[in-house]
């Protein structure tokens, strides 16, 4: 005998909950496509908003906005060659001037040692000139020291007190000899600074100013040295009466 519930037709509540729980192939499809086309909806609403500003244009407008797009484009770009060509000089004449600066110090450097008026250091050769049975005479004195500087000695000092350079006077006195005023006795210590062994050589080589020493009876010892430190410098003269011209 049936069951008299299963008979009883099925309410609208039953049928939605059925086909919630247990959708159709048919119903699936459905929510796929309704899907798709609310995503397009919803694209195209965007789209529109955002070109609201140019669909009321004409295309003779347009062209001529994007024509002036261009052209603020292309004068965009000009603005930032000139600017850079700009920068790029302003960098060649900081570095020109940086340049001419430093060569300018380096000359001023080379001239301040050069005139005995800054200590120095660097490698070289020191003579040691020992009176045994004579007298060393002012002439083999003048002779060493200007063989050094024919070699390239960049700066000489005798005794550690006297600095000598081109305008350095001599003079023989009692028991000694005056540079530039300042009294020197043996034995006599020659420092100069350059090459040490062409250094070596001026004072060394045959018939040179060591064998011309030793005839006046001296012992001379000759030593390169990889540093020698110089210390005495020349006391520059103040003018008294001169003074640069406003025009220069």
């Amino acid at each position: 005998m049936p069951d008299p519930e299963a008979a009883a037709p099925a309410t609208p509540t039953d049928r939605l909950r059925a086909a919630l729980l247990r959708p159709s192939r048919r119903q699936l499809v459905a929510a796929v496509l309704l899907a798709l086309l609310g995503f397009g909806a919803v694209t195209q609403v965007r789209l529109t908003g955002v070109d609201d500003d140019y669909t009321g244009l004409r295309e003779q407008e347009l062209i001529d906005l994007l024509d002036g797009l261009a052209g603020t484009r292309q004068r965009t770009e000009a603005e930032i060659d000139r600017l850079e060509e700009v920068a790029s000089g302003l960098r060649d004449d900081s570095t020109k001037r940086q340049t001419a600066i430093d060569q300018a110090d380096d000359e001023v450097d080379s001239l301040n040692i050069l005139a005995g008026l800054v200590p120095v250091t660097g490698p070289g050769l020191r003579v040691r000139i020992t009176e045994d049975d004579g007298r060393m005479r002012l002439a083999s004195l003048l002779d060493t020291i200007q063989e050094l500087r024919t070699v390239g000695a960049e700066a000489i000092a005798v005794n550690g007190t006297a600095r000598v350079v081109a305008q350095t006077s001599f003079a023989e006195t009692n028991g000694g000899f005056e540079i530039d005023g300042e009294r020197v006795e043996g034995p006599y210590v020659i420092e100069a600074i350059g090459e040490p062994s062409v250094l070596a050589g001026a004072i060394t080589f045959s018939l040179g100013p060591r064998k011309q020493l030793e005839d006046d009876g001296a012992t001379v010892e000759v030593e390169e040295r990889r540093t020698i430190d110089i210390e005495a410098v020349v006391q520059r003269d103040q003018p008294s009466y001169a003074v640069p011209d406003q025009g220069q």
